[in-house]
């Protein structure tokens, strides 16, 4: 008898099993909204310009890598169906009109199809990064890196530029790329920090003038403050790189997720290297929610 009273059990246990499997199947899956395809568009930040492998697909003056961070997206996400159109150098403007005569603008890319669009742009608007740098490497070096003579001869013109002429070309941009994917999810990611938070210096690898690390970081912040009033201002993903304070240019090896201006391991000087890239490729993952 007992063992009449196991084999009811059994079965009542097995054709408990069975009937909550047969549920199971005849639910229907969640759906996961598609990401594919997807476009990745942007300056040298984007590109990974002076990380090797290059592109072979793509002109050598875009500089940009294979190992970017929309690569690394692409890949985390199993996305089928990848453009990229990212250029070291490019602007805003270069969305609209050719970088270079081999390419087309990269806002063409972008389709009514397009599920995910990835950018860094606004630091070459006005030549904003290549101007603040090179301003500042040239004034610290003169004054073999005391005071501030960067900003004692340049002011507030950087931030300026930022602010009336950046802003309004960066938002005009999410605009127009919402318009053309209007299911898409747009996400734009700030710049990841140059040089320290804490405002100290490493004059030997990024000559410039220790009271003029504060002003450079100010440019930086003005930067990605507008950035992010445009992503806010046009329903946008902004990406923060927040977590790249630590991690500036002066950090050694290992830690640091941009290359100095000398003694550098990029060919390109002052741009994210490969921990940086990994590092914007998982920041753009979790705020897109891959």
């Amino acid at each position: 008898m007992v063992k009449d009273v196991r084999t009811r059990i059994a079965a009542a246990f097995t054709t408990a099993i069975t009937a909550g499997l047969a549920l199971v199947a005849a639910a229907p899956a969640q759906a996961v909204p598609s990401l594919s395809p997807y476009v990745a568009m942007g300056d040298s930040y984007s590109a990974g310009s002076g990380i090797i492998p290059l592109d072979p697909t793509v002109t050598p003056a875009c500089a940009r890598t294979t190992r970017n961070y929309p690569n690394l997206i692409a890949d985390a996400l199993g996305i089928e169906s990848f453009t990229d159109v990212t250029c070291g150098n490019a602007d805003t403007q270069d969305f609209y009109e050719k970088q270079y005569p081999s390419l087309t603008p990269q806002l063409d890319a972008v389709t009514n199809d397009t599920k995910l669009v990835t950018l860094t742009i606004g630091g070459n608007n006005n030549d904003t990064l290549i101007k603040v740098i090179s301003a500042c490497i040239s004034a610290g070096t003169g004054t073999a890196g005391f005071g501030n003579p960067c900003e004692t001869i340049y002011g507030d013109q950087f931030t300026n530029d930022i602010s009336n002429k950046t802003y309004p070309a960066v938002k005009k941009a999410l605009t127009d790329i919402h318009a053309k994917a209007p299911s898409a999810k747009v996400a734009i990611l700030a710049y990841p920090q140059v040089m320290p938070k804490d405002n100290s210096n490493c004059f030997l690898v990024m000559p410039i003038a220790k009271g003029d690390v504060p002003y450079i970081n100010k440019i930086e912040d003005t930067l990605n403050g507008v950035v992010k009033r445009a992503a806010d201002e046009t329903g946008t993903t902004f990406v923060d790189m927040q977590n790249s304070i630590g991690h500036d240019a002066c950090k050694p090896i290992g830690t640091r997720w941009v290359e100095p201006a000398v003694w550098g391991t990029n060919f390109v000087p002052i741009h994210p290297n490969a921990i940086g890239m990994q590092k914007m490729a998982d920041q753009a993952l979790a705020a897109i929610g891959g």
